[in-house]
């Protein structure tokens, strides 16, 4: 039987997902492997500026801060309380200085994908 799980995110491990001119990080807070329906996690942007094609629906909410979404010539500025829809194959540019939680679908993309 599955169990209701809390996950602080003081205690995941952050990773690096881009550098110069600033920095970001990117914690998974549930993984595939809890459920291959949804991802979900924590990141810190601090000033990168990282250019993507989601291959997924997305889902950010801004918890700190001021988050920027470039799309479709586009740009967002999303700040806390507010939150973006990214349709999957949206080409984008992630920015900003922010903490924000994000949601993915499906969670299991990487492996739908062969990138894990």
């Amino acid at each position: 039987m599955k169990q209701v799980k809390l996950i602080d995110s003081e205690s995941l491990e952050f990773s690096v997902r881009g550098d110069s001119p600033g920095m970001a990080y990117v914690a998974r807070a549930v993984s595939s492997e809890i459920s291959p329906h949804i991802g979900v996690g924590f990141a810190k942007w601090e000033g990168a500026v990282v250019p993507w094609t989601v291959l997924y629906d997305e889902v950010i909410f801004v918890i700190e801060g001021c988050f920027e979404l470039t799309a479709n010539g586009q740009t967002h500025f999303v700040r806390p309380g507010q939150m973006l829809w990214i349709p999957e194959g949206t080409e984008l540019v992630y920015g900003g200085e922010a903490l924000f939680g994000y949601v993915v679908h499906p969670g299991n993309w990487k492996a739908l994908h062969g990138i894990e």
